[in-house]
């Protein structure tokens, strides 16, 4: 599967559509005659600098790897808000809110109690960020593929959409085992303290059903996010380098081209975290409950109890997705990956509108 898709990437139109137009000199100034074509130069020293190419297989393989540091160091350093949080969702008369959810469990289970839950937790969303990020360079060159440049452009936002939920449909079936054991371990006192203790403990009660049940509800929750996640950021990266950075992105320093991803990850995370939380409300109570279902659980939370903890989440969340946005980019920063440039409106479809000769 692999070595087709890679095989389709190349012929992308994400493979950097500015680039290949300097590329083909139809675009920027040509050089007068009797002069070499400096623009082809440039293009090639631009090929040269990466160290492999688009659509590769070391390139999908070094997209993975960026996400499981993005996805698994990023959620590990939030556990303790990650613990307030879902306690106050399974049981909000005794965590009435995010302070006061810290003073009970500090009073409760001392500082060590706040980190429970971290193994399942770098375990789990490791591999959602290694599925995540990897199958959506992968999808969406697919896609992309199958529409052609000129529908690339135009329909890039449906394309965001479609190949983020492909990418963490895969990834959610990844994570659900560690996300049942990690709710278990944070919200039944006394059930388990490591995850050693709590997946056999698990899989004795239940079988396997205790770690794949939470999988539908995932895909509520996670899928409705990452479609936000990944097609927000993409907007918001080519709004900022339009209308606020005052000059192109090709002419930024690497720093201040992250600084550009850390802001869109930010304001990508605040609408991920809005949209995704009445189904990880739902995750939260049905992980902590046997026997239950998603819409057993949903009808008796009701509208108000799906909410409970949003401010929480929108804290936690939006500052995951820029940092997990900010170091995502630096691992294509550090090992040299193509990093295409916001979508520019191909030639030929600039030519079918009039807008070039």
């Amino acid at each position: 599967m692999f070595s087709s898709v890679a095989h389709l990437a190349r012929a992308n139109p994400f493979n950097a559509p500015h680039l290949q137009l300097v590329h083909d000199g139809l675009s920027g100034p040509r050089s007068p005659p009797g002069q070499p074509q400096r623009s082809r130069h440039l293009a090639a020293a631009a090929v040269e600098e990466y160290s492999c190419e688009f659509g590769s297989m070391k390139y999908y393989a070094l997209c993975g790897f960026g996400g499981v540091l993005s996805c698994g160091l990023t959620h590990t350093a939030v556990v303790p808000l990650d613990l307030v949080k879902c306690r106050m969702q399974v049981d909000p008369q005794k965590y009435k809110g995010i302070f006061n959810g810290f003073s009970v469990t500090l009073k409760e289970d001392g500082v060590r109690g706040l980190a429970k839950g971290w193994a399942p937790t770098f375990i789990g969303y490791s591999m959602q960020g290694l599925c995540k990020f990897g199958f959506y360079e992968v999808f969406k060159a697919l896609y992309s593929n199958m529409l052609g440049e000129e529908n690339t452009y135009l329909w890039r936002t449906s394309l965001y959409l479609a190949a983020s939920a492909s990418a963490e449909f895969f990834a959610d079936i990844a994570l659900a085992p560690m996300e049942a054991a990690k709710v278990r371990i944070q919200t039944q006192p006394g059930y388990a303290n490591t995850l050693r203790e709590a997946v056999p403990k698990m899989y004795k009660e239940e079988g396997l059903n205790a770690f794949y049940k939470g999988v539908a509800p995932l895909w509520m929750r996670q899928i409705p996010y990452t479609m936000m996640k990944f097609a927000c950021f993409e907007r918001t990266v080519e709004a900022l380098y339009k209308f606020v950075v005052p000059k192109p992105r090709s002419e930024c320093s690497k720093p201040e081209q992250l600084v550009v991803t850390f802001v869109a990850g930010y304001i990508a995370g605040v609408f991920c975290a809005i949209v995704s939380h009445p189904a990880d409300s739902v995750v939260s109570v049905l992980n902590k409950e046997k026997g239950s279902t998603a819409s057993q659980v949903l009808q008796r939370l009701g509208f108000r109890g799906v909410w409970k903890g949003l401010f929480a989440r929108i804290i936690m969340i939006g500052t995951l997705t820029a940092l997990q946005w900010f170091i995502y980019d630096s691992v294509k920063v550090y090992f040299r990956l193509p990093r295409p440039p916001p979508p520019e409106m191909p030639a030929s479809l600039k030519k079918k509108l009039g807008l070039a000769e």
